[in-house]
């Protein structure tokens, strides 16, 4: 696994970030607090989420931000992933908005699935991540102060080992229940065998045979109580169809008779109302009579002559309609034009109100702009003197620049210049020392050489020796090498003058950049607020010249407001006059209306003496077909009379009084015979169902002997797959600990090369042992700080490296991450973690190790270097990517 590329935006520290990674060593450098571990901290939280890091959501985004996205490219197993998080904040709360993994295959979304689909494609939750290939800031001793339980829980997690754990104990959970489930089948095989056995003792077959034969005899008898109870329902049935028909005759009789009487009282109350209608007929005739002389008098009253018809007088009124109709339009007309009028002067009056109020609303904000000006003029002569100090302040850093050995600009060459200078004269110095020491050394053997005459070594005389006769050549030199030094310490001297005085200048030509840039923005402030004086007074003389042309035009909409007043009265006065012409007509057209009606009530009685004539005449005709009726009744019921016979109707009476006494003594007796065969067919469904319960019961003894014989193989199978784990567990982590105290020992040995220490002992529960050369064993806390942290880092390196050999193309590992690793080393120590990195990239084939640290030589030893620095005053991060080092040649 490598990543490849990390986006942020408003996480912890960082505004907006977008960082790649490189194959190789990558080195993320800064000062402390710069936010060299939150680009970390941002990879891992794509992962895994917030828990992973220990921290809630709120804590990742950036303050007084709202919404904070962290995106990260990877790729692993020749596949490449994108991961993106954004997390927003709602009333002080963070919740993730935002979940997404992009894969070749489709797409994860939710949190929590995306965070299951990474450690399943890892291989590793986030505590395995940490525990392998991630060593956060702090921990750079987790394995190592763990307890060997803590150690042993990690390790096992990491080579896969949990997992079969986890499966024998699936077997075992199995095992347990299908015991459970066997010695509860095996309890149900002897209940069914004592079931089965209590049913064959009753010979429940004999039984079914007697029942049967017993039933035969019941329906039987039932069968000849049904036939006599048959003919006697027949008896039955013909009685009651004798009386009923007698029943229906006498019935008969009584309608025809009730319907005689009826006739008779009909024809009489009919040739009452027919004497009613006629007196009704005279007295409509008078009101008639009473109506035509009303008509001729209120016609005598009218301009109409005294033989006009209805039409003539309906006509009028019609005429009469229409010219009230007119003045009515009129008075609409005037009623409209009141209104409008009064609309037209109350809108000038409101036009003119709110013309004023905006005219004093207007002079009122020019009094507060005129107020604010003043303070805004003197807030700019204030600008304006600042400005004038910040031209000092830079002249007087140009005047520095005037006797200067470089130009404003220029002063980061030279101090570069000046301390490459500086490096080459202490470097000659410090050979030139060697020379004179060694040359010293020369002289000093030779001088010894001469006061004993000879070497003590062969006896030989050393006049002629090559190191005398070069001694006073040697003196000469020494005492020339000695006046180059002291010229060398007085120009290593002056080298430093000229770099403080480099570094002054580095310091006010930063310090003048900064002015300057303080000084266009206060000049550009200046020059705003300067345009907002100028916008202002002619906002004020705007509003003020507004301000007038309201109120005048407010006085025009009060002059118009009582001319549509004076019109309104002439209207009030027009409608007055039309009204009282309208009265006039209404008077009128009332008494043409009570003529109309008059001539309407004298058509209604003429048709109502005609109505009733009309109905005399029905009536009469209808009492004589009545009387027809009447006589065919008469007959009828003289007819029904002579056919009921007395005698007959008492036979039939006797013949169904038997029939009923018959039919509800055998009741009884079929009832006895009915509840015995019923009894008897229940009786034997129960035996045939005992029967086909001891078939199933039978069936059933059979399956669970089967499964009891399954369930016996397959506890044992259960067990053996238990034991197997078990076994294969213990297998697998003998060979792991071998192989990692193997690779453990070789690991340390390379990166820590002390005389003191022997070997590395890695027992099966994961306990550490370091025996010194004596043999003496030590616990890893008895180590010094710097030899703890080298030794758990040797220990991941070896369980990264048990990983990658172990599962190699199958899960590839995850990059190599170490979080300030140099808190705890010296710097020997410091040189065997570069040591230990190089093993892990060249050796164990590590594709990427990305370092957080802002020590040089790990810096130095980069392939890829990012450089994190935090602006001050924003208090945000930003990153940058620097060229790595060049390495000496060897």
């Amino acid at each position: 696994m490598r990543f490849e590329r990390v986006r942020v935006e408003n996480f912890k520290c960082y505004a907006d970030a977008d960082l790649r990674l490189e194959r190789g060593v990558t080195v993320i450098h800064g000062v402390n607090g710069s936010g060299k571990s939150s680009l970390l901290e941002a990879c891992f939280f794509a992962l895994y989420g917030a828990r992973a890091l220990d921290r809630t959501l709120d804590e990742l985004v950036t303050i007084g931000a709202e919404e904070a996205t962290v995106e990260l490219w990877f790729a692993h197993g020749g596949e490449s992933y994108h991961i993106k998080r954004r997390v927003r904040v709602r009333d002080d709360r963070a919740t993730t908005v935002e979940c997404v993994l992009d894969e070749s295959d489709g797409v994860v979304e939710g949190a929590r699935d995306v965070r299951e689909r990474v450690a399943s494609l890892l291989r590793m939750d986030h505590e395995a991540f940490v525990n392998c290939a991630y060593v956060r800031q702090g921990e750079v001793n987790k394995l190592i102060n763990a307890s060997p339980g803590e150690r042993q829980d990690m390790i096992d997690d990491l080579l896969q080992l949990g997992r079969l754990e986890e499966y024998r104990k699936r077997a075992s959970d199995a095992r347990v229940g299908v015991g459970r489930v066997l010695e509860g089948k095996r309890e149900s095989l002897s209940q069914l065998e004592e079931q089965i056995e209590s049913k064959e003792e009753r010979d429940l077959h004999d039984q079914l045979n007697a029942a049967e034969s017993e039933l035969a005899s019941v329906r039987a008898e039932l069968d000849n109580y049904d036939e006599q109870r048959e003919a006697a329902r027949e008896t039955l049935e013909d009685a009651k169809s004798t009386l009923e028909e007698y029943e229906q005759r006498r019935e008969e009789l009584e309608e025809v008779e009730s319907e005689v009487e009826e006739l008779t009282e009909t024809i009489e109350a009919t040739e009452r109302e027919r004497e009613a209608l006629g007196d009704e007929i005279g007295e409509r005739r008078e009101r008639r009579e009473e109506v035509r002389d009303r008509i001729d008098s209120e016609l005598g009253e009218t301009e109409l002559s005294t033989d006009a018809d209805r039409e003539a007088v309906a006509a009028l009124i019609e005429d009469l309609e229409g010219r009230d109709e007119e003045i009515r339009d009129e008075i609409e007309q005037h009623r409209l034009d009141l209104q409008r009028h009064r609309e037209d002067a109350e809108g000038l009056r409101e036009d003119a109100s709110d013309a004023e109020e905006r005219a004093a609303e207007k002079r009122e904000q020019a009094d507060e702009l005129e107020a604010d000006l003043e303070k805004t003029r003197e807030d700019l002569e204030e600008r304006r003197d600042r400005l004038a100090e910040l031209d000092e302040e830079i002249e007087a850093i140009e005047e520095t620049f005037a006797d200067a050995p470089v130009e404003l600009g220029e002063a980061e060459p030279r101090r570069e210049a000046v301390a490459d200078e500086l490096e080459t004269v202490t470097s000659d110095l410090a050979s030139l020392e060697a020379t004179i020491e060694s040359l010293e050394a020369d002289i000093e053997e030779a001088e010894e050489l001469l006061e004993a005459g000879k070497c003590p070594e062969c006896g030989q005389a050393v006049e002629a020796a090559p190191r005398v006769e070069s001694l006073d050549d040697d003196r000469e030199r020494l005492a020339d090498l000695r006046d180059e030094h002291e010229e060398l310490r007085e120009q290593r001297e002056d080298v430093r003058e000229r770099l403080d005085r480099a570094e002054t200048l580095v310091d006010r030509e930063d310090e003048h950049e900064r002015i300057q840039e303080k000084r266009e923005t206060l000049a550009e402030l200046i020059g705003e607020r300067a345009s907002t004086v100028e916008e202002t007074e002619r906002r004020i003389d705007s509003l003020r010249e507004d301000a007038a042309e309201l109120e005048a035009e407010a006085e025009k909409h009060r002059e118009s407001a009582e001319e549509a007043g004076e019109a309104a009265e002439e209207c009030r006065e027009a409608i007055a006059e039309c009204n009282e012409r309208r009265g006039t007509l209404a008077d009128r057209i009332d008494r043409l209306d009570s003529v109309v009606e008059d001539f309407d009530r004298l058509s209604d009685l003429e048709d109502a003496i005609e109505n009733r004539k009309e109905r005399r005449e029905r009536l009469a005709e209808m009492n004589d077909e009545r009387r027809d009726r009447l006589g065919t009744l008469r007959e009828r019921r003289s007819e029904l009379a002579e056919a009921i016979d007395e005698d007959r109707l008492a036979e039939a009476r006797d013949d169904k009084d038997r029939a009923e006494t018959y039919l509800d003594e055998v009741v009884a007796e079929i009832e006895t015979r009915e509840k015995q065969r019923d009894e008897l067919q229940a009786r034997i469904g129960a035996i045939e169902n005992e029967i086909e319960e001891l078939e199933s019961l039978r069936e059933r003894r059979d399956d669970l002997e089967a499964t009891v014989e399954r369930l016996d193989s397959l506890y044992a199978e259960a067990e053996q797959l238990q034991e197997m784990y078990g076994q294969l567990r213990a297998e697998l982590r003998q060979r792991n600990v071998e192989t990692l105290e193997r690779m453990l020992n070789d690991t340390f040995d390379l990166v820590y090369r002390n005389d003191s220490y022997d070997r590395i002992e890695l027992e099966t529960d994961y306990h550490l042992t370091i025996y010194q050369k004596d043999g003496e064993p030590l616990d890893p806390d008895q180590l010094s700080g710097g030899e703890r942290a080298l030794f758990n880092l040797s220990l991941r390196a070896a369980i990264y490296r048990l990983l990658a050999e172990g599962i190699e193309g199958t899960a590839p590992t995850p990059p190599l991450i170490l979080d300030e690793p140099t808190v705890f080393l010296d710097s020997g120590h410091v040189s065997q973690l570069l040591e230990l990195i190089e093993y892990m990239r060249s050796e164990i084939g590590v594709e990427q190790i990305v370092v957080v640290s802002h020590d040089d030589e790990l810096v130095d030893a980069a392939d890829d270097l990012v450089h994190v620095a935090k602006d001050a005053t924003t208090n945000r991060s930003r990153v940058e990517r620097r060229d790595a080092p060049e390495l000496p040649a060897d």
